[in-house]
């Protein structure tokens, strides 16, 4: 099983950066994908969910209306399309794939700084 997360970097504020999560080794279409984020001297906090169908989706209140999470289950792939970042947003995010398991990716950097 794995899940590897990319698209991370550095941008500034009011930049846009796009997540991309492929996934191996599990039945994609059965799981529910999340994607969450680590800050430094932080919890790590559930960013936003989408169903298996892609039709239901779900966003913590500090992102609502700059983040938009979906899916390809054609591909096996989850995304995470960041508009309107800001300096909070700095984070290691990191996929969750979750139904009779959960499992985790490795995490990608995001640095949102002038």
């Amino acid at each position: 099983v794995r899940l590897v997360e990319s698209g991370g970097g550095l941008v500034q504020p009011g930049g846009s950066l796009r997540l991309t999560c492929a996934a191996s080794g599990f039945t994609f279409s059965s799981y529910a994908m999340s994607w969450y984020r680590q800050a430094p001297g932080k919890e790590r906090e559930e960013v936003a969910t989408i169903s298996r169908s892609g039709r239901n989706t779900n966003y913590a209140d500090s992102v609502k209306g700059r983040f938009t999470i979906s899916r390809d289950n054609g591909k096996d792939t989850v995304y995470l399309q960041m508009n309107s970042l800001k300096s909070e947003d700095t984070a290691v995010y990191y996929c969750r794939a979750i139904y009779r398991e959960t499992y985790w990716g490795q995490g990608t950097q995001v640095t949102v700084s002038s």
